[in-house]
């Protein structure tokens, strides 16, 4: 299949896995193997106030569509961009009398795509959407029953004067939506903004070690010269040299997990069961559950009684978050690790687990010494676990330097976003806003290095006149969430 600019792809049967994406030319770490527009997009219904519908970035003002004042966009420009898709929603919307769910509003984007274009190929896309997998024949009961509110609440927003089509089709989409729908962030990655259905990624498999990442880029308003920086779209990189005949994979969820989690959480939000090379011979597993070495190794009860503490820790943990008492979540993390620290390795996910909460909650509260050396810990065994070109590990090193950084640490801080950005110009590309502000540190950081170099005292004095002068930059309030996942799935 050469449509398009997916001239580098081709659609294959993988055995055992049904369809499947193969590359047809060499790729190193850090290539754009395709770019894809979403063949529809809705941001999550609690975010339709602050999120931009059409480029999906964060804005503090937006404009509100006049006709149904649901649709909020940047600017003329991107309002002018939606009103293809925003047009038949407008007015469904003014006749309901209000915006119906995401998934119903999804669901509708896709079928009426599918009435102006018809349901054969869309440009630029290997299958058509009724080709992409629906799994309703393996949902449970109550997905059924989603399914099923899902079926009539859109029968109910659907306008009469439209195209109207078969509930086997209706069903069809809304289980691609399901099992299909990948998550959109905004323009910083740090938090899932809304959801859009990608044909031609839908075709790369899983694999929880891959050779492929996906990126979510909103575009740039700038770029005016050339409509392909200026669209919203996915962008599937290269994480490692991949030959031509190579499948595409990316992975679905985190890597650290064990790897019998990893594949329950497979089974049970995409209905297959992993046979990966990490799965089948659990690679890294040990170093997940690694105990303490030296000559007096804890016994197997202690192990067992600390993960345990962890675990009940971690759900205490997320209920003082969700109340926002972080003084609470630090004693807790302080706790923790005081009993964690003679038992499990320095690799333990449950240790990494409580090293990354203290480190950010320490930093949200300026307490940048301790959070410092927490977010180290942290880093030095995700480092030994993650694929070392990982977006994830990227993000992990760059808060950590920033943490440095704050705490006065220039050498360590200066390291770390160094090394943050050589992943995230794999993992993002050089033009992405999380690297561009990245670099925007590594050249900060690097030119107080040097006067750190050159005169430690006057750097110092320096350093303390500024805080004086100018409030430190405070870290973001810790998030709930954790990063966004691959693909968008209702728990």
């Amino acid at each position: 299949m050469t449509k398009g600019g997916m001239e580098s792809v081709e659609v294959f049967t993988a055995e055992g896995k049904g369809r499947g994406l193969k590359a047809q030319k060499e790729f190193l770490p850090g290539d754009v193997i395709f770019a894809e527009p979403a063949y529809a997009a809705v941001v999550f219904d609690s975010l339709t106030h602050v999120i931009c519908h059409t480029c999906f970035k964060r804005q503090e003002r937006l404009h509100r569509c006049g006709q149904c004042k649901f649709a909020h966009y940047c600017d003329r420009t991107c309002q002018r961009a939606a009103w293809l898709n925003h047009k038949n929603e407008c007015s469904a919307i003014k006749r309901h009398g209000k915006a119906p769910t995401e998934n119903i509003r999804l669901a509708a984007r896709i079928l009426w795509k599918m009435e102006r274009e018809g349901s054969g190929l869309s440009e630029g896309c290997l299958v058509s959407i009724e080709e992409l997998q629906n799994h309703v024949d393996s949902f449970g009961e109550e997905e059924k029953r989603e399914l099923r509110t899902d079926v009539e609440s859109f029968l109910e927003f659907w306008p009469p004067h439209c195209q109207q089509f078969g509930m086997q089709l209706i069903s069809h989409i809304f289980g691609v939506i399901s099992c299909n729908g990948f998550t959109l962030s905004d323009q910083r990655g740090l938090q899932a903004v809304g959801v859009g259905i990608f044909p031609n990624l839908c075709q790369a498999n899983h694999d929880c070690w891959p050779n492929c990442t996906v990126v979510f880029n909103n575009g740039n308003h700038e770029a005016v010269r050339s409509m392909f920086h200026t669209q919203m779209r996915i962008e599937l990189r290269a994480l490692s040299k991949i030959s031509p005949g190579d499948e595409l994979t990316v992975s679905y969820v985190d890597f650290l997990s064990l790897s019998e989690e990893r594949r329950k959480q497979l089974k049970k939000q995409y209905y297959f069961d992993c046979t990966c090379e990490h799965c089948k011979k659990q690679l890294k597993d040990d170093l997940m559950l690694a105990v303490k070495a030296g000559e007096s190794k804890p016994s197997a009860d202690m192990v067992k009684e600390v993960i345990q503490l962890s675990k009940d820790t971690l759900e205490k943990i997320n209920k003082a978050r969700m109340e926002g008492q972080y003084h609470e979540v630090v004693k807790l993390c302080r706790d923790c690790l005081k009993k964690q620290e003679p038992v499990l390795g320095d690799t333990n996910i449950y240790l990494l687990r409580i090293l990354s909460i203290a480190s950010e909650v320490l930093s949200y509260l300026q307490m940048f010494e301790e959070a410092a050396d927490y977010a180290k810990r942290m880093v030095d065994g995700y480092l030994k676990i993650y694929h070392p070109n990982n977006a994830q590990l990227g993000m992990a090193v760059m808060r950590a330097g920033v943490t440095h950084w704050h705490a006065g640490l220039i050498e360590a801080g200066h390291g770390l976003i160094c090394k943050a950005y050589a992943i995230l110009l794999i993992t993002h590309g050089p033009s992405h806003p999380i690297t561009k502000d990245l670099e925007v540190m590594r050249v900060q950081t690097e030119m107080e290095l040097r006067m750190f170099q050159q005169n430690e005292f006057m750097y110092y004095k320096m350093r303390e006149a500024a805080l004086k002068n100018q409030k430190i930059q405070v870290m973001p309030e810790p998030s709930n969430e954790n990063a966004p996942s691959l693909f968008h799935k209702k728990e």
